[in-house]
């Protein structure tokens, strides 16, 4: 939807996405498999599944929609606390566990996204409006955006991991 553009084409695109971009988004869940099998991260209180699905759904279909409806990132945010407010994550660092709220987490990986965000719109991996003439900080507002879509990469590589293998268990035993 021109939220951003990019320097010059590319050689792999779609329309006039480079498919790098893609695998920026991909490179989210995959970080979050790679740290749930590096930190042996466990989930306790998750809530009912469908909830956290239709939660996620209504994430994504946002990112589209915000373009010609009214963009209701901060009703999903806050629906993301309610529906996580008591689910933790548990991590192994050092042999020790520890454990954080995972909506913390969620904030957390979305502000790193950020900054690893500003630092590529600083070397011209893309460019947003406001940084046409020269380059500019990538507002703090667009940590939301990033935060949410790590809900959804996380809800997929959760149900992977734990959610699934459970139910197949349960349904054997």
């Amino acid at each position: 939807m021109k939220s951003w553009s990019y320097p010059e084409a590319a050689f792999f695109r779609v329309k006039t996405v480079p498919l790098y971009s893609g695998f920026m988004y991909a490179s989210v869940a995959s970080y979050i498999m790679q740290a749930w099998r590096q930190f042996d991260i466990r989930i306790t209180r998750f809530p009912p599944f469908w909830m956290a699905v239709a939660l996620s759904a209504a994430i994504y279909a946002n990112f589209f929609t915000n373009h010609f409806m009214p963009d209701v990132r901060w009703p999903l945010a806050a629906a993301v606390l309610a529906v996580f407010w008591r689910t933790r994550i548990h991590f192994t660092t050092v042999r020790v566990e520890r454990s954080m709220p995972v909506v913390l987490s969620f904030l957390l990986i979305g502000f790193f996204i950020w900054i690893a965000e500003n630092i590529a719109t600083y070397f011209g991996a893309w460019v947003y409006p406001h940084q046409a003439q020269q380059w500019a900080i990538v507002g703090p507002a667009k940590i939301s955006s990033w935060m949410l879509l790590v809900i959804i990469s996380f809800i997929i590589v959760a149900a992977l991991k734990e959610i699934f293998p459970k139910q197949k268990a349960l349904a054997a035993a």
